[in-house]
């Protein structure tokens, strides 16, 4: 029997502009974890979302994880954890939801139309802020489920863990070794029956859609260095070999203009696609006009949906993001660069082992160097590297999911990958050993990460009705393990 939920849905509509101030509330705290000055923001964002835990009766304690490694005069925000109730019912399944309250860096001159730690809401529900997609709005979207839950007067269906982190956007410094250690016997995460995080977006506009899958990311330094400073072109050009020439012959040699990787090898170590997996791509609901829109531009490699979204979600890419060293300022520099280091990564996919991967890029840009012939030293290296995650769609966690999706919506989901990287996730089902759900609230408008980012009021708060139909679905959906 469908859960009776509409008192729930009733509670919500009441409560709008209380969880709209809520949001207001977090995005005013610039919670920027790149940023060192930004610390205590993060810290204070932390203390304040478990306090609005505790004021709705949450047990709660914010965890110190430790110095930051290799910034040792800087404190890692804490990881925030809780409970609600605060004593587990045993009668009902544990479910461990996650999120991250820190954000990107963002300032008016950047290009905002709004004050980007001011919450705005124009006319049609747009609710513009750093954070509000990213991922506040949907933090906030538990926090708000309880209160729902209460006003309403609806027994909560579930045991609820929370772990909240301050340095997502930082790559997660310290999360591994607490989630890994938590989820040990008799520590706090130990009896969780699935795993939910919802840090991510739907494919378009219109449609909801649930995660099952996520690309990794391996990411490259390519340093080449040959004078003891930087010169003179007109007094040393064409008597130095130069790095900067090395670099860029090097680099135009990793990927082709249609986004074909250059690296022998890689392509061997992608897992076929299977005819149920080519099958999941005809009805997702998808146009080629949405990537236009959200690219700016008609420069799209391929003409139709389905190779695009498996170039985006179901192959490797390999992209590159900048030279460090080089002159980049607006106006002419004569300059001869002593030492660039040249960036990209490769996002990875089924089978591709990270290991693997580094073998072969050293391999080829060692080789393409050597080919070249220069006097200049190279040194290549890996920055990071975050796995790919695929997870069952036919899990319990999901097809409850796809329940309440439709309860909602009035839509079935689409079942989707994403194309980025969001680490945890993995770490998250290693630990546990449970299924891990990708639950998105925001749209593909939302610009996380960019200017004007923004949560449509729409989303945020039929988002909230989702997590709190997802957590009533979950409780009764028959356990058999897919």
């Amino acid at each position: 029997m469908a859960p009776q939920l509409e008192s729930y849905y009733k509670a919500i509509d009441g409560l709008t502009d209380t969880f709209i101030d809520r949001l207001a509330e977090a995005v005013a705290i610039p919670s920027i974890s790149a940023e060192e000055a930004r610390r205590p923001d993060v810290v204070k964002m932390g203390h304040w979302l478990k306090s609005q835990l505790e004021t709705l009766g949450a047990s709660m304690e914010a965890r110190e994880l430790g110095k930051r490694p290799g910034k040792e005069h800087l404190t890692l925000p804490p990881a925030i954890i809780g409970r609600y109730p605060a004593k587990k019912d045993e009668s009902k399944r544990t479910i461990l939801v996650y999120g991250h309250y820190d954000v990107q860096p963002a300032e008016k001159s950047d290009g905002w139309n709004t004050e980007p730690f001011k919450l705005s809401v124009d006319s049609k529900g747009r609710m513009y802020g750093r954070g509000s997609t990213d991922d506040k709005g949907p933090v906030l979207g538990w926090v708000n489920a309880i209160q729902a839950h209460q006003k309403a007067g609806i027994e909560f269906p579930v045991n609820l863990l929370m772990c909240f982190e301050g340095m997502e956007e930082y790559g997660s410094e310290g999360l591994d070794d607490f989630i890994i250690a938590e989820c040990k016997p008799g520590k706090f995460f130990e009896d969780a029956d699935a795993v939910c995080i919802s840090d991510n977006y739907w494919l378009g506009t219109e449609k909801p859609c649930l995660t099952y899958g996520l690309r990794g990311c391996s990411y490259y330094s390519i340093e080449i260095s040959g004078p003891g400073q930087d010169l003179h072109s007109g007094v040393y050009g064409g008597t130095a070999q130069e790095p900067m020439t090395d670099l860029v012959r090097v680099m135009g040699g990793l990927v082709d203009t249609n986004g074909t990787i250059l690296i022998p090898g890689i392509k061997d170590l992608v897992a076929p696609v299977t005819d149920d997996e080519q099958a999941l791509y005809k009805n997702i609901a998808f146009e080629m006009s949405n990537l236009y829109e959200s690219i700016g531009s008609e420069t799209g490699i391929f003409p139709d949906k389905e190779r695009t979204l498996m170039g985006r979600w179901r192959y490797p890419s390999l992209s590159i993001h900048g030279v460090e060293g080089a002159f980049s300022a607006p106006g002419a520099k004569t300059v001869i660069p002593a030492k660039v280091i040249g960036k990209f990564s490769i996002r990875t996919v089924p089978n591709m082992e990270p290991d693997d991967v580094d073998k072969l890029v050293y391999a080829h840009v060692e080789k393409a160097f050597a080919g070249l012939k220069s006097k200049n030293t190279l040194k290549v290296s890996l920055q990071h590297s975050g796995k790919w995650w695929v997870a069952s769609p036919k899990h319990w966690n999901f097809t409850a999911a796809a329940k309440a999706v439709e309860k909602v919506w009035g839509v079935k989901p689409d079942l989707t990958r994403e194309g980025g990287s969001i680490p945890v996730t993995l770490t998250f089902e290693q630990a546990t050993g449970k299924n891990v759900l990708l639950l998105p609230m925001g749209s593909s408008t939302d610009a996380a990460h960019s200017i004007n980012e923004k949560l449509d009021k729409k989303n945020y708060i039929e988002g909230i009705k989702l997590l709190g139909s997802y957590l009533h679905y979950v409780a009764e959906e028959p356990m058999s393990v897919a």
